[in-house]
């Protein structure tokens, strides 16, 4: 009975240090809008690099840096956002459904509503 609480608590604080290691990923602030109104505008004069919005019902996000490191994989729900504030290498994006997400790049409003499912584009550093 010890060998398996062991076990437990093994893999419990396995999964906390991942989470805690992931959340401390520079440059990396993914939010929930508690309010969930997904029509106020955000203030461009904080963006980063990039920054990622969900204003329809959900959409996966893949962003990684090029060649390299992926820094996100996953779907979002309406509200949520993500916030790169740097890439220094890079960075490539992948919005799983483009008629759902408010994308700004550099703080300029990028328009990708109108493309296909899986949509891709990169970000030079």
């Amino acid at each position: 009975m010890a060998i398996v609480g062991a076990v437990v608590l093994l893999v419990t604080l396995l999964a906390l240090g991942g989470f805690f290691l992931y959340r401390s990923l520079p440059g990396t602030n993914v939010s929930a809008n508690a309010s969930g109104t997904a029509s106020e505008a955000p203030d461009t004069e904080n963006m980063g690099v990039l920054y990622i919005r969900v204003i329809g019902e959900s959409s996966e996000v893949f962003v990684r840096i090029p060649g390299g490191d992926v820094l996100m994989d996953q779907e979002m729900s309406q509200g949520q956002s993500v916030n790169y504030n740097r890439a220094d290498e890079g960075l490539e994006v992948t919005i799983g459904d483009p008629s759902a997400v408010e994308v700004f790049v550099n703080g300029e409003r990028r328009d990708i509503s109108d493309e296909g499912a899986d949509y891709g584009f990169t970000i030079d550093g």
